[in-house]
């Protein structure tokens, strides 16, 4: 009995050994297992895991770059940055964020509005996380700011940049104007993803986004577990965007603008010799300075609403009848075909008769026997009804087109329109129907389906007045034409026309005799018009209820004006549409006078300016 159980305590002794000897053996694989696995991360593997240690430390945030600015041929500012003065809170900081806005109200103005949209963001967003309050603070309300700022814990001071537009409306439709980033904007560039950075919406900012925009910089920066910003550890500032110089003469622009005051009219005034566009104007515009932060509702519905439509350029996409300005183009194509001489004369009885179709001139008694310098001088419909009859359609559609009527300059602003010239194919495709005789005899007092841009219209002068050569606008300085130019039309054609310019407004019965240029300035050429925007009855004509002031808007004439200047020497060539203004020889004419006479001082100004620091700088030599 006690042998047996002395094997049993034995039995169990060695179970107990093995037992334990098999528990050791697992617990040093275990161990063994985790050893090898801690060395492969700390010795194999520790590169990479000390690479992303450091991206969880390290945050690379990009910083924005300051736009380009925007200015005229001699370098002044028509679109540049302002320094931006803010107030930021960081709702950890402050014990209440409602208590220190109600705080903050007493120093600087702060809506409900502008309260409610803090309170809403400091819900939605980490605590330590600036929030801004409100921007474009005057320097007044800045200052007041910092004087209370010891007072407000959480609460700071920023001050960036945003883009302003000095002279606000005047350069509106050629400048455009930044905004925010939509959906449709965005690309791989990482700076649009930036809160609060605009890009160009309109206009030049919009052509040259590219250019003006600039580079990014980036910031890396240390944080902690939540996030927030411990220092600063290595940083590339951003590249400012280039600076766009134009061929405007801002003077010139905001003087045309103001002249024209609030009518419905586009302008254009060009260097006649080399195409550079000094001021491009539609009025009326809009401030693009409203748009920079987004444009309210109420301001946005007011432009959409106003029949003059102020966000139409109407100098580029404008249009419109060119009415007797034309009539210089049916002459050179009448005089190039060989069809009259300067001496040719017509009677104008007031009325035309061609088959079954009646028109009329605009002059109810007529002009009576008229040559080719008084046609044009009175602007007698009826001469060049008869020029057009037997000329026919396609001379006057070909000289219109070396002129520049239907044709589009790539003038690098969004929207340019390139008119039409009529032609037979052209009405058979669009309306379905023949080309008829009176489509001629409509075209050739620049009625009917004809259409043209001012720009067109201050193109096609320049190129009267330059001696027949095909000058281009343009609106870059940096654009200079190397090519050789070569007549359009022969020199003896443009003398005879030219004269006949001269007559409409320094002669004893030209239409624009009431709008001479000062003396000191020489005289002006040029052509009234007036654009018929509806069909007059013979009923309305017997009545005599053809006068403007007596109809609606819509129901007026455009009135109408191309001119040069000096006539002897020409510079500029201006083109002035008016849009439902009445008559060109009373609306039109004494406008485009006004911006000739302006721009000759200028350049009379800065001539005299730049001689007399020559003068200074030959005299400290």
């Amino acid at each position: 009995m006690k042998r047996r159980l002395e094997e049993t305590e034995a039995d169990r002794t060695g179970l107990f050994r093995r037992r334990a000897f098999l528990l050791v053996g697992l617990q040093v694989a275990a161990f063994g297992a985790l050893g090898g696995r801690l060395y492969q991360l700390s010795v194999l593997e520790g590169e990479q895991y000390r690479l992303l240690a450091d991206d969880n430390r390290l945050s690379l945030r990009f910083l924005a770059p300051l736009r380009g600015r925007i200015l005229d041929h001699q370098g002044r500012e028509m679109a540049s940055n302002k320094r931006d003065f803010s107030v930021v809170l960081v709702p950890e900081q402050v014990e209440s964020v409602a208590k220190t806005l109600e705080q903050l109200a007493q120093v600087i103005p702060l809506s409900d509005a502008d309260m409610q949209k803090v309170l809403t963001r400091a819900r939605r967003q980490r605590s330590f996380l600036p929030i801004k309050v409100k921007d474009n603070l005057s320097w007044d309300e800045f200052a007041r700011f910092n004087a209370a700022a010891p007072y407000l814990p959480g609460v700071s001071p920023t001050a960036g940049t945003s883009r302003i537009y000095p002279h606000r409306t005047d350069a509106a439709h050629v400048l455009g104007y930044v905004g925010a980033v939509s959906e449709k904007d965005m690309t791989d560039d990482p700076v649009l993803s930036l809160p609060n950075f605009k890009i160009g919406k309109e206009g030049i900012e919009r052509a040259f986004e590219g250019r003006l925009r600039g580079s990014a910089g980036t910031q890396r920066v240390e944080v902690n577990a939540r996030g927030r910003v411990v220092r600063e550890v290595a940083r590339e500032e951003p590249l400012t965007g280039s600076d766009l110089v134009l061929t405007l003469d801002q003077r010139l622009q905001s003087f045309s603008a103001k002249r024209m005051g609030e009518e419905s009219a586009g302008i254009v005034v060009m260097d006649v010799n080399t195409g550079d566009i000094r001021a491009l104007v539609s009025t009326p515009a809009f401030d693009p300075n409203y748009f920079v932060d987004g444009i309210s509702y109420t301001n946005w519905s007011a432009l959409l609403a106003d029949p003059r439509k102020p966000l139409i350029n109407k100098a580029l996409s404008g249009q419109y009848p060119p009415g007797s300005t034309f009539k210089m183009i049916v002459a050179l194509a009448a005089l190039e075909a060989g069809q009259i001489t300067p001496e040719t004369r017509h009677f104008c009885g007031g009325r035309f008769q061609l088959g079954d179709q009646r028109f009329h001139c605009w002059k109810r008694g007529g002009h009576g026997w008229r040559d080719l310098k008084g046609a044009i001088a009175q602007s007698c419909d009826v001469y060049f009804y008869e020029l057009a009859k037997e000329l026919g359609q396609e001379p006057i559609a070909q000289m219109a087109q070396r002129f520049g009527l239907g044709e589009t300059f790539d003038v690098p602003i969004p929207g340019e329109k390139a008119g039409l010239v009529p032609t037979p194919e052209w009405k058979r495709a669009a309306r379905g129907i023949p080309w008829v005789g009176g489509d001629t005899i409509n075209m050739s007092i620049g009625q009917g389906a004809l259409l043209s841009t001012p720009l067109q219209l201050a193109t096609m002068t320049a190129r009267l007045a330059n001696g027949g050569l095909p000058v281009k606008p343009k609106l870059l300085q940096e654009d200079r034409a190397e090519e050789r130019l070569e007549p359009i039309v022969k020199p003896e054609y443009l003398a005879i026309v030219k004269d006949s310019m001269l007559e409409v407004v320094n002669g004893k019965r030209g239409t624009a005799r009431a709008s001479k240029l000062p003396e000191e300035f020489g005289q002006m050429a040029g052509k009234t018009g007036t654009a018929q925007v509806r069909r007059i009855s013979e009923q309305e004509r017997e009545s005599g209820v053809l006068e403007n002031d007596v109809l609606a808007w819509k129901q007026r004439d455009h009135a109408l004006f191309v001119g040069y200047a000096p006539a002897d020497k020409p510079r500029y060539a201006v083109a002035v549409l008016i849009q439902h203004g009445g008559s060109g020889s009373t609306a039109a004419a004494p406008v485009a006078r006004d911006i000739l006479a302006e721009a000759l001082t200028l350049e009379q100004t800065d001539a005299q300016r730049l001689s007399s620091r020559n003068l200074d700088d030959a005299g400290a030599g």
